[in-house]
């Protein structure tokens, strides 16, 4: 009887323990359908709903601005008076007081006399007279126009801004040995005065150029032997900057 009663036992306990395994995961199952039910309502409200697009929109720059931060570039600016280029220039005359000081050598010269001293945004120009500087068809000065030449490199030898001349002409074809264009013609009558103005002391650098007659076309509608004249010229403009040192 007591082995019995000790198969019994272990039956009953065997049993019992699975019964309750039963009723533990009972609830989860419970729980899952109650979760599915509610996930099913609530979509089934959204979908039932109208979204309003201009709050819509608003939340969705609101997240992009959030998750995705604009870099700010920062612009860099000058923060002195001076860079390199202006360091290493030498310091420019003023264009206003350099045009009075010609005006004053115009009166007393008849080709300067002649010649046009017009301030510009940012310079000064010196138109000369080709036909007073040069016989026709030459690139020769003439000796009156070295005279000339040295009274204005005198003024221009004491100023250190950037220097550049411009040789022109007429339309009419070139006629000489020693070049085969107006184009030529131009930049050795560009070059004279520069070399002209050396004599005088002026020693800086200067550009010069030959256009021809590329700039005929720009000037005023004047009779053509007016106009011829007028394009017949050498050209000194006197920049704002100074040179480089």
């Amino acid at each position: 009887m007591i082995r019995q009663g000790r198969k019994v036992g272990m039956t009953s306990f065997g049993v019992s323990g699975k019964e309750d395994g039963e009723k533990t995961g009972a609830w989860m199952l419970t729980f899952t359908d109650l979760v599915s039910l509610l996930l099913t309502f609530f979509v089934m409200l959204f979908s039932m709903s109208t979204v309003q697009i201009d709050k819509w929109d608003a939340i969705t720059d609101s997240l992009s601005t959030t998750l995705n931060p604009e870099k700010n570039e920062t612009v860099a600016t000058a923060t002195a008076d001076y860079n390199i280029s202006t360091v290493f220039r030498q310091r420019a005359i003023n264009l206003e007081y350099l045009q009075a000081v010609l005006t004053e050598k115009v009166e007393k010269d008849d080709i300067l006399g002649r010649s046009m001293i017009q301030l510009l945004d940012d310079r000064l120009l010196i138109s000369l007279p080709g036909d007073l500087l040069f016989a026709s068809g030459s690139k020769n000065l003439s000796p009156h126009a070295q005279e000339t030449m040295l009274k204005l490199g005198d003024v221009l030898r004491h100023v250190s801004n950037q220097i550049v001349i411009t040789g022109h002409t007429d339309p009419k074809p070139a006629e000489g040995l020693d070049y085969a264009s107006n184009w030529e013609l131009s930049l050795f009558r560009a070059i004279a005065v520069g070399n002209a103005l050396r004599k005088s002391g002026f020693t800086q650098d200067f550009l010069a150029y030959g256009y021809g007659d590329s700039g005929y076309g720009q000037l005023p509608d004047i009779a053509p032997a007016k106009k011829e004249a007028l394009a017949r010229r050498v050209d000194i403009l006197v920049l704002q900057t100074g040179v480089l040192k």
